[in-house]
């Protein structure tokens, strides 16, 4: 059966001694190269629930401010300032302030756990009729 083709096709080719081992580092550079691909995904991951759990906070402290400061609005006679612990963000506290008559400020300070930075709010308003 073998009479039929020449020699040269029935028998595999042997590469040249210079071509042994480039299919193995062809493949080893493409899983380093993989995996460097999928070490950035991971930290892109990471950055980007740092970023979200940071956005939240900022979020939570305007609200709460916005919170405070419509409280103050319903009730002018009774504006006084004070100072309270907010449980919803890490080590937060809502600090009001009166600068001057008819004015309020409020800040609400949080520190992103992990960080030693301490983030705030500032609320400026007017708010007439009070004390």
């Amino acid at each position: 059966m073998y009479d039929k083709f020449p020699r040269r096709f029935v028998e595999a080719k042997r590469m040249p001694s210079t071509q042994q081992g480039i299919a193995l580092l062809e493949s080893l550079i493409a899983i380093v190269i993989f995996s460097m691909g999928i070490l950035a995904l991971v930290g892109l991951q990471a950055a980007m629930v740092n970023n979200t759990t940071a956005s939240k906070f900022r979020a939570d402290a305007s609200y709460i401010a916005q919170q405070k400061l419509g409280q103050l609005w319903a009730d002018p006679a009774n504006v006084a300032a004070s100072t309270t612990d907010i449980l919803t963000l890490p080590s937060g506290k809502c600090v009001i302030t009166i600068p001057g008559p008819g004015q309020v400020l409020i800040v609400v300070t949080w520190q992103n756990p992990g960080e030693s930075a301490v983030h705030n709010v500032t609320t400026n308003a007017r708010i007439m009729g009070g004390a």
